[in-house]
């Protein structure tokens, strides 16, 4: 971390002349969700870890409106006015800076002060919400620049609405809530209506566990995957059940429906919509169970719940590509690990697993071998670590 905290500084002078004593430092994580997958968006509970693998934005205020951005990851310069803030470009790295300044302003935040910033991390590695990350990471430099104070429930409404808002992604607040809730050693689990959270210490009798990252190559821009379209079919079966049971005009949301209620009137869904609703309550049923799992130092049985979210994920919700599917049966398979499910919405980007320490190393170079047998071209530019919970997001 320390090592490239003092790149940037050092870069920041050499880029932009300004003194390594001025410049402030955004640490925003990326995050891991063992249980709750597909289901913020429904308003329904979700646990997450943030981990220590973050994106880094150094950052000192510009002294006038303009935003002037480089990146030590993609190419390019980013410069805009606070005052003219340019639309949505398509594969554009400058779309975070600029949804988190119309998302502020949106917001009724007054921001006369840009920022002079300098990122770095992995942001187009999908599964670990590094998008999030970095939209986290542009609103907290803002906000110190322009001493704007926030809370991190505002937050983390501020980073959706960059994404759902900016960037045309209709995602809940796990990712946000996650990056800015979550402390080292514990479980969050989130309440995605009342946007309120619990921060679950490790119970001293679980085993100690590695968190396990294995990327799939998959690089393709989210919104052009299903990931809408599942959305909107949690929509259409939370609308007949809303029906059925006499709420027609609340908002069709699954969160809204009671877990009696789906038992009494789920023969009213077929097809589709019925897979997404059974994915929906048997996955909020495994979140409550994990809990529990954790509170008790049980990792066995918090592992066999993550692996059946998986599962879940591939026949109910049905969002896996087929390299996310083989990734995740490599996992499960793999010697050592707990448990396993695709991370983030599963078209792209990565799978996860907890494993024992002990045979972490021996893992990685099976999964590595394995991944590279069934899609050789797509291995090449994925890889595997290990990694551990951490804090959430802050300036150093």
């Amino acid at each position: 971390m320390s090592e490239i905290i003092d790149q940037l500084k050092v870069e920041m002078y050499t880029r932009f002349g300004i003194q390594p004593s001025d410049v402030q430092i955004v640490r925003s994580p990326y995050r891991i969700c063992p249980l709750g997958a597909h289901i913020d968006h429904q308003l329904g509970p979700v646990t997450a870890m943030a981990i220590d693998q973050a994106v880094y934005l150094a950052f000192a205020p510009s002294g006038d409106s303009q935003m002037r951005l480089q990146s030590l990851t993609f190419d390019g310069n980013v410069q805009f006015d606070l005052n003219a803030v340019p639309d949505k470009q398509e594969s554009d790295w400058g779309n975070y800076p600029r949804g988190a300044v119309r998302a502020l302003q949106e917001q009724g935040h007054a921001l006369t002060q840009g920022i002079v910033g300098l990122s770095a991390g992995k942001m187009n590695e999908g599964g670990l919400s590094s998008s999030a990350a970095i939209g986290v990471a542009f609103l907290l430099a803002l906000e110190q620049a322009n001493n704007i104070n926030v809370t991190p429930e505002e937050n983390i409404r501020l980073d959706q609405a960059i994404e759902n808002g900016y960037l045309g992604l209709k995602n809940g607040i796990l990712d946000q809530a996650a990056i800015l809730l979550s402390r080292k050693n514990h479980l969050t689990l989130i309440d995605c209506e009342s946007i309120t959270h619990k921060l679950i210490p490790k119970s001293r009798a679980m085993p100690p566990f590695d968190i396990l990252v294995a990327q799939s190559g998959l690089k393709e821009a989210l919104v052009g995957t299903g990931y809408n379209t599942r959305v909107d079919e949690c929509a259409q079966a939370a609308g007949l059940l809303l029906n059925a049971v006499g709420r027609p005009d609340q908002k069709p949301l699954l969160g809204n429906i009671t877990q009696q209620e789906y038992n009494t009137h789920q023969d009213k869904l077929s097809g589709d919509i019925a897979k997404r609703a059974k994915h929906f309550f048997s996955e909020s049923a495994r979140v409550q169970k994990g809990v529990e799992a954790w509170q008790s130092g049980d990792l066995a049985v918090f592992g066999r719940l993550i692996s059946e979210s998986g599962y879940s994920s591939v026949h109910n919700y049905e969002c896996g590509s087929e390299p996310l599917i083989d990734l995740y049966h490599i996992l499960i398979e793999t010697d050592g690990v707990y448990g396993a499910r695709f991370s983030g919405a599963g078209f792209r980007g990565c799978s996860i697993a907890l494993v024992d320490p002990s045979k972490s190393a021996a893992a990685l170079e099976y999964i590595q071998n394995q991944y590279q047998q069934k899609h050789p071209q797509l291995a090449k530019n994925a890889s595997s670590f290990t990694c551990q919970p951490d804090d959430g997001a802050h300036i150093q």
